[in-house]
């Protein structure tokens, strides 16, 4: 509160001439956007090209679905579909399963739940080359798992589009670091999936591809920007992916779509040939990570990872393998318990499954210590925001340039394509006439004002301070959830994921009930902490979420990522034996 009052005094002019200045604005925006949007037959025929050779992978793979199940008729492709990953992998080492029969099992079911959700944007067909010689790496963890990976992650001889016209058409020389290990263990990368338009959103739409929806509920996102891997993996077409995480894009299309997923500390894993956002920009790191149907299936991908072949591709990334004694121990727990972080007051499903996770850890003989992040909206705005931004967003305006623009992300845009001066006046003027305190905090943000990489440190520094002060070993928090109706993300903040990114702390998230008629009720009273508009914005996202997957959110300290799966292992079991 005391940070929207510094605001607030600034806002010394009268509302005419705040009016005045957002009609400016709005001219403004027209125009400025003429550099984004584009009406060039290229743009239109690039387009075209993209969604045709997505059509063409599609066609492909269906047909060597359809020769392979001909060609083995007594075979029932269906029950593998069903197999956890632990033993699934059991399986395929002993030989009582054919890693063929497990591929055309995922691709059939991949080319369905396409269908259905719209989550690809390529098939790899090189993955049915690679089929043919698995048995060489018949020794690694992942042998014969079929593996989908973001847009991002690069693949030789294919584009990593980030959603945006300017990667269409520059494929990747090389395959990613990520790409190469999962080769070396064994898996099977057979295809790519669906971004948001340059990556910054946890939406999950863009121009060539269109927009990814909801396994549970079709008028529901799957969220971002990972959202391709969330539906695909909710769907059941894929059971283990690699995305990345800047904001909350592995955790949000996680907890959206009912599954399971883990943000790494930045470094843990090789990001070496994945197309960033905001290349150069260091502040707020993003980092890749696997999604999953379970736990044990993140830590098996992980260990599988963090090996030697890793270190030896990138030397940048410190050499820790996983230690499989701090997964699998069982020492109880200190754990730190946050239900509102004075921000954003979080849904009632969302208030409820943190406080019934709480109660079944403490009833497993876990310590809940209460704790409270630090300064939050100094966090998320000073920090966060003008990390990202620290360009003035002339980095993603530059990448959107002679595209045309999604309509999930225009609401976002708008205040990017400012001029700086605009920027400026607008956060000194903006609150008195829109009555909007987060928009002008929002706008001061944009400005392009570099931060202090100190400032950073320090916010760091003070936070691990307070965790050791709280003598905590892990923290329960919400996640963002249930699912948000179309087009919302835009309008919504995404600070219960953010934080622990600016922070570089391991964070995954772990799906551990459903929304209620009982919630659903509780929500038509929701008015938030401010009852300003955004509090608005996120009662109307989330209503209609009956029967949608709602997840909790587990935290460590950095380069603790075993600790921070253990937790998650811990709430994913208690759960588990509470249903039955």
């Amino acid at each position: 509160m005391e940070y929207k009052k510094e605001v607030l005094q600034e806002a010394k002019m009268d509302c005419w001439m705040a009016a005045l200045l957002t009609i400016v604005a709005g001219v403004g925006t027209l125009l400025l956007l003429r550099r984004v949007v584009s009406s060039h037959p290229e743009a239109k025929e690039k387009i075209q090209r993209a969604r045709n050779r997505r059509t063409e992978s599609l066609r492909r793979a269906e047909e060597s679905v359809i020769r392979y199940k001909q060609s083995h008729q007594t075979i029932d492709l269906a029950p593998i579909l069903e197999l956890p990953l632990s033993q699934l992998t059991k399986q395929l080492h002993e030989g009582s399963l054919d890693p063929k029969d497990v591929f055309y099992s995922y691709m059939e079911k991949t080319l369905a739940v396409h269908k259905k959700l719209n989550c690809c944007t390529e098939i790899l067909l090189e993955s049915l080359d690679q089929l043919e010689t698995v048995g060489s790496n018949k020794e690694g963890l992942l042998y014969g798992v079929p593996v989908s990976i973001k847009d991002n992650c690069g693949y030789k001889g294919h584009d990593s589009s980030c959603g945006v016209l300017l990667h269409l058409e520059q494929p990747v020389q090389e395959d990613a670091v990520l790409v190469q290990v999962l080769k070396k263990q064994g898996a099977i990368p057979f295809v790519k999936t669906n971004v948001p338009q340059g990556l910054l959103s946890y939406d999950c739409s863009n121009p060539m591809y269109g927009q990814t929806v909801n396994p549970h509920n079709l008028q529901k996102t799957s969220g971002g920007s990972s959202g391709g891997e969330g539906a695909l993996i909710g769907g059941g077409g894929s059971l283990l992916a690699i995305g990345s995480d800047i904001g909350g894009s592995i955790r949000i299309p996680a907890s959206f779509c009912g599954i399971c997923g883990f943000k790494p500390t930045a470094g843990r894993l090789s990001s070496q040939g994945f197309q960033a956002a905001c290349r150069g920009q260091k502040s707020v790191p993003s980092t890749p990570g696997p999604i999953a149907r379970d736990v044990d299936s993140l830590a098996l991908c992980m260990q599988a990872l963090l090996c030697d072949h890793m270190f030896s591709l990138d030397p940048t990334v410190p050499p820790l393998p996983f230690n499989m004694q701090i997964y699998q121990s069982s020492k109880p727990l200190r754990i730190g318990y946050l239900e509102c972080d004075g921000f954003q007051q979080p849904s009632p499903s969302m208030v409820r499954s943190v406080r019934e996770v709480k109660a079944l850890l403490e009833q497993a003989g876990h310590t809940f210590v209460p704790f409270q992040p630090l300064r939050i909206k100094e966090a998320l705005y000073e920090l966060m925001l003008k990390g990202i931004y620290a360009d003035g967003a002339t980095t993603l305006i530059q990448k959107l340039v002679g595209s045309p623009l999604d309509p999930t992300l225009k609401q976002q845009i708008l205040p990017y394509t400012f001029p700086v001066w605009l920027k400026k006046t607008l956060s000194f003027l903006l609150k008195p006439w829109l009555l909007i305190t987060d928009a002008c905090i929002c706008m001061k943000a944009l400005r392009g004002d570099w931060i202090p990489l100190c400032s950073l440190q320090d916010y760091i520094k003070d936070t691990i301070a307070h965790w050791r002060r709280c003598n905590i070993d892990v923290l329960l928090c919400p996640v963002i959830a249930p699912a948000y109706n179309l087009l919302y993300c835009a309008k919504n903040s995404s600070n219960y994921t953010m934080l622990y990114n600016l922070l570089n702390f391991p964070a995954g998230v772990v799906p551990v009930t459903t929304v209620t008629k009982e919630d659903e009720e509780e929500l038509k009273h929701y008015a938030g902490i401010y009852q300003d508009v955004y509090d608005k914005l996120f009662k109307e996202a989330v209503t209609g979420g009956e029967g949608l997957p709602v997840a909790v959110q587990c935290v460590a300290l950095p380069w603790q990522e075993e600790l921070c799966l253990r937790f998650m292992k811990e709430v994913e079991q208690l759960v588990k034996q509470s249903r039955k």
